[in-house]
């Protein structure tokens, strides 16, 4: 972790957090492009110059926390993938933590992967689940299967990432019915199914 992130003043983390929990109420309850400064910071109980102390314009602030969406759940990656045994197919503790993180954090999940206004979030994480799947071929034996298979790198990266943010997006939708563990160990059947064929 960024040791600047670490020494961070209480006082802006406790206002990012009332901008960003007014954000996600006011998503759940209107369109993105009728927030404005002026009702997110009454929601948040700030005024409006302590928002822009922090932020340009509503724009920069979903910037921001999609690239604190991103390092919050990179940090979870990266502590789970040291102790992870990349060949068995039964366990995906990578996967499993990713999916707690989200089921902790599900109202804020739920709602900023469901607004189709709001983009730059699903696109992040759909880069963060390329990236983590690259890695993970580059571990295991995956890409022998998919070779065999006629099946281009690529495309097997665009499949997997897609599918799984569909499917978490989906999860979210429906209340999370499966535990992350329950999930994760679906993800890596299905991971097995398709991509590890030899």
């Amino acid at each position: 972790m960024d040791p600047t992130h670490q020494r961070t003043d209480p006082r802006i983390l406790r206002t990012r957090r009332l901008l960003r929990e007014a954000f996600v109420e006011l998503l759940q309850e209107m369109e993105i492009d009728k927030i404005t400064v002026n009702r997110l910071a009454e929601r948040a109980t700030i005024n409006r110059v302590t928002f822009y102390l922090h932020y340009k314009d509503i724009p920069d602030m979903m910037d921001k926390m999609a690239d604190e969406m991103v390092e919050d759940l990179s940090a979870i990656l990266e502590q789970t993938v040291a102790g992870e045994d990349p060949t068995n197919g039964e366990e995906w503790p990578m996967m499993v933590h990713l999916l707690e993180h989200i089921a902790e954090q599900s109202k804020f999940y739920k709602v900023i992967l469901s607004s189709r206004r709001a983009p730059v979030f699903t696109e992040r994480l759909l880069k963060l689940l390329s990236k983590m799947i690259q890695e993970r071929f580059e571990r295991s034996e995956g890409n022998v299967g998919i070779t065999r298979a006629g099946i281009q790198r690529d495309v097997a990266i665009w499949y997997g990432s897609s599918a799984l943010i569909g499917t978490i997006v989906s999860w979210l939708r429906n209340d999370m019915p499966y535990t992350p563990a329950y999930l994760a160990k679906q993800f890596s059947l299905l991971r097995g199914r398709f991509y590890d064929k030899r």
